[in-house]
């Protein structure tokens, strides 16, 4: 089975929870099929990227495009595209080099299946899908619009992100409608996305964790408690987090333990995060591996309050066998039970108090982290790309099964 695979954006680092999920299915894949990854990427030309992708995926086609990566640039790129029909976050990732390279895939049949890794490069495929394609849907993206667009303080980007929900709500439906097939990661996407779209065939396969990179670490001392939260410092519903809690939770925490320490560990810290860095609390900008802030914490917390698919962080936290406090936002879409595997709060006072529960009582904390390692242990990428694979494998025999034969 040859497959494309669309990607937009760079793949490396692998230092997000997309790029985390695709570069596992990826790597798994291609240890039984010739895959093409298509990644492209705007901003400066990054040599260094496009050998290192090529020598992780051979065979790998990387475009680079003229789209803007932040700052002004984007801002003005912006309100050029103001006036498309679909949402930025899906016209900023169309590129006319692109949407050839993907043409003449379909054109010569050099693929047995395309997946679009995403909804951001969707508008690169052509609107009839002559080789079964599956929209590979990380998020419901609508919904993460939305709940952004709720959340919002400022009124600028309040108003932005409601005209992006808008578009995405009618982009995502008609892209529901075109694709064959789609790949959810939950339950609670797929529900979402059907009632967008009856029709959509949608499949779900769950995220996954590297059980053998994220092992059991021996449980972290309570003197003084570290806290942790992990994840891309520069996307919205990572920073909201991040305000939420040190402005709402961790002071209620720090009352109790004046000495506590509170680490916010993710690349690109965005100037809303970084202001929030004191005495209490660290903002460690890119590390080297989370791996090592991980093993030291006390406590892992996901305070999400917007968000979609399904959250990396956990599993890998889980894996390691540590005790986590997260928002039913930020559990969203795991197989996990609160009260079992971890424990779910939504007001800022029970978050708290389940914080300090589990520095509390190292006994109550050690339950938690062995039922956390166990249910972590029965998602490894091994396992999940089995199910992805498979998914793909009766696409393509399906599709192979209903062409027409040609006889002479």
């Amino acid at each position: 089975m040859r497959i494309l695979w669309v990607k937009a954006g760079k793949l490396l680092p692998v230092d997000s929870g997309g790029k985390i999920r695709s570069y596992n299915l990826l790597r798994h894949l291609a240890q039984k099929h010739p895959v093409t990854l298509l990644t492209y990427y705007g901003g400066s030309r990054d040599g260094n990227y496009e050998a290192a992708i090529e020598k992780e995926f051979c065979g790998t086609i990387t475009i680079h495009t003229s789209a803007p990566d932040g700052g002004l640039k984007q801002a003005v790129d912006y309100l050029r595209h103001l006036p498309h029909h679909a949402p930025y976050s899906v016209s900023k990732f169309t590129d006319l080099e692109v949407i050839r390279t993907v043409k003449r895939f379909f054109d010569e049949h050099r693929c047995d299946v395309a997946v679009c890794d995403f909804l951001s490069a969707s508008w690169n495929f052509p609107s009839h899908l002559s080789i079964p394609s599956v929209l590979f849907q990380h998020n419901v993206e609508s919904s993460l619009w939305e709940r952004m667009a709720v959340t919002e303080t400022n009124p600028v980007r309040k108003l932005a992100y409601k005209v992006e929900a808008g578009k995405m709500r009618r982009y995502e439906r008609e892209a529901l409608g075109r694709f064959q097939h789609v790949i959810a990661v939950s339950d609670q996407d797929r529900d979402q996305m059907l009632a967008m779209e009856p029709t959509c065939d949608i499949a779900v396969v769950p995220t996954g964790v590297d059980t053998k990179q994220f092992a059991v670490s021996p449980p972290a001392g309570g003197n003084p408690p570290r806290v942790a939260f992990v994840g891309t410092m520069d996307w919205e519903p990572n920073i909201d987090a991040a305000e939420y809690f040190c402005s709402e939770i961790w002071p209620r925490i720090t009352n109790a333990y004046p000495g506590a320490q509170f680490q916010l560990i993710g690349r690109s810290p965005h100037s809303r995060v970084r202001r929030l860095a004191s005495e209490s609390i660290t903002v460690t900008g890119t590390v080297p591996s989370v791996m090592d802030f991980l093993r030291d914490a006390t406590v892992v917390v996901v305070p999400l309050r917007v968000g979609g698919g399904t959250r990396l962080k956990i599993y890998e936290a889980m894996a390691m066998g540590k005790a986590v406090v997260s928002t039913t936002i930020g559990a969203e879409g795991l197989d996990v039970q609160s009260g079992r595997d971890l424990i779910l709060a939504d007001e800022a006072k029970a978050f708290a108090d389940s914080v300090l529960a589990l520095l509390r009582d190292a006994e109550l904390r050690r339950r938690y982290e062995v039922a956390a390692a166990a249910s972590a242990s029965r998602f490894d990428w091994a396992k999940i790309s089995e199910h992805f694979n498979d998914i793909l494998l009766q696409i393509s025999h399906l599709a192979a099964q209903q062409s027409p034969v040609v006889t002479s």
